[in-house]
């Protein structure tokens, strides 16, 4: 039967995508505004030459593999849009979006901010609807096409708008040290991956280029900028933060996952929530998350020259996986830094001049006529401008010194009738996304209620801490709110949430040291 709540979902890349699918096949039929004219996100506008940086089979959903066709270990950016097409052609997603529809604000109506500070469970009842109160969500969209507004009632908003695109992180300058001083080209990556391989040939062709950053967009950008020029005009990369940027995702012929991504290497950590079995075998096991950094860190000194070129990260290999920061490098990345091709330039700060840019400490100038900053996104803003309301505005996010404070990730305490998905990571964010779509279209279809506002409250501040303690006190590092290392145990609250089964292998030793992966997932049995 047809389930006659109102719900829409803001966004149709991965997140949203999987989030219609799973409300359907509940019985719901959601709306989903996109404001592009197509599916997939951040991938229907990245470089040529961007891959994935996981192994195809850990970014799939977990009852459509890849196409047989397919045989890349990390397929790229054209192969990734085509396998998103198929998956919502197959389950019949694109009849639900509504393309060339931008929110452009969302406001609560019906309710009180005092009466919503007062409830002691989630929107006053701990169901998805509030049953028996007043509040709905007044959507206001606008029509690229022509301009026209429209306002949507709707009874509960899921928000899939994505962190790492958008809105555009531009650092900032003291006066008469920005890019106004400078006489070259200054754009961002965002502006970059919009371009088509014409246009990024006719910018980079020949010109000093200078890339700020050193993550995925910014060795990609290098990469293409080293293609086209060679050594005879390099791009140089200023490198704020060292990382430990890895060539392939084995060490010492291992699997990374192996050491970091299984059920054993769980045990290593203080989870939150854990017991106090849990909490005294991750005290005793504690120096083994040391030894396999180590072991990692000596593998990757060896076989990539990262001491020669003063790029040997201050911090450990674990604390990148926990946060998330670090990447896969393009093929044959320091071979063109050995040829002279690409440039790396460690500078904590550096400011504009008229022909280019001066690096800390530098006496001596960097010539540029293009600066392309690959500096991410302000993702928390981009968070912020979805609502009207100052208060939620104002508490969407958290403050800096904490987490985004989203119970499971998905639900803010204080904010109800809706529920985000897509905003803290994984090293397979498909994947992860896809649990949560599972998670809250039960939720939905009443398999569960949620926790009172204070329970929720204490699991957030006790996942802050767990963010804090691996991942590095900075909001640089744990408010990026990256689960990789413990992405098995926040499957298996999710699991639990819903009545199923979280031990999805055979046989203890499998469970135990094995990677888990969406494939892990297939049929999972829901509560109906």
């Amino acid at each position: 039967m047809e389930k006659k709540r109102r719900v829409c979902i803001i966004g149709a890349g991965i997140s949203g995508l999987a989030a219609c699918k799973y409300l359907l096949q509940r019985g719901f039929r959601p709306v989903v505004f996109e404001a592009d004219r197509s599916i997939g996100g951040l991938w229907k506008s990245t470089l040529d030459s961007t891959r994935l940086q996981s192994a195809r089979w850990d970014f799939q959903f977990s009852d459509f593999p890849w196409p047989e066709k397919v045989t890349e270990v990390c397929p790229n950016s054209k192969q990734v849009m085509e396998y998103l097409e198929s998956y919502a052609q197959r389950f019949d997603l694109i009849r639900h979006v509504r393309f060339g529809e931008k929110v452009e604000g969302m406001e609560y109506v019906g309710l009180g901010e005092e009466e919503m500070k007062a409830w002691d469970l989630w929107g006053g009842t701990g169901d998805a609807f509030g049953y028996g109160r007043r509040g709905v969500w007044h959507v206001t969209v606008r029509r690229q096409e022509d301009g026209a507004v429209e306002v949507h009632i709707m009874d509960f908003v899921i928000l899939c708008i994505g962190r790492f695109s958008g809105l555009p992180n531009i650092p900032t300058f003291p006066k008469n040290k920005g890019s106004d001083v400078f006489n070259g080209k200054v754009i961002h990556s965002m502006d970059y991956s919009n371009m088509d391989s014409t246009v990024v040939t006719e910018l980079v062709k020949g010109k000093r280029v200078i890339i700020v950053g050193y993550l995925k967009s910014a060795v990609d950008i290098a990469a293409e900028c080293a293609n086209i020029n060679g050594p005879k005009c390099p791009c140089t990369m200023i490198v704020r933060t060292k990382r430990w940027n890895v060539s392939q995702m084995k060490v010492w012929s291992m699997p990374i996952s192996y050491m970091y991504l299984n059920r054993f290497s769980e045990m290593l950590l203080h989870k939150p929530g854990e017991g106090l079995i849990l909490s005294l075998l991750a005290t005793i096991l504690s120096p083994l998350r040391w030894i396999f950094s180590k072991l990692t860190e000596s593998y990757l000194r060896k076989t990539i020259p990262m001491k020669k070129y003063d790029m040997i990260p201050k911090h450990s290999f674990f604390q990148g996986v926990a946060a998330g920061l670090f990447c896969i490098l393009p093929e044959h990345f320091y071979d063109k830094v050995e040829e002279g091709s690409i440039i790396l330039k460690p500078s904590k700060t550096f400011e504009f001049i008229k022909n280019g840019v001066l690096a800390e400490g530098d006496a001596t100038p960097i010539n540029a006529d293009v600066v392309i900053y690959a500096t991410g996104f302000k993702g928390d803003q981009k968070l912020r401008n979805m609502f009207i309301s100052p208060w939620f505005q104002k508490i969407v996010v958290g403050t800096e010194d904490t987490i985004v404070p989203l119970y499971r990730e998905c639900i803010h305490p204080q904010i109800p009738q809706m529920a985000i998905i897509g905003y803290s990571e994984n090293l397979s964010n498909l994947y992860t996304s896809e649990m949560r779509a599972r998670w809250l279209a039960c939720f939905l279809d009443n398999g569960f209620i949620l926790p009172s506002k204070r329970d929720m409250e204490k699991n957030i501040i006790e996942w802050d801490n767990y963010y804090k303690t691996y991942s590095g006190n900075s909001s640089e590092c744990y408010r990026r709110s990256c689960i990789a290392p413990v992405h098995i145990w926040y499957n298996d609250q999710l699991c639990k949430d819903m009545g199923c089964n979280p031990r999805r292998k055979k046989g203890f030793f499998a469970d135990l040291f094995l990677p888990y992966g969406p494939i892990d997932y297939v049929g999972l049995e829901l509560k109906k």
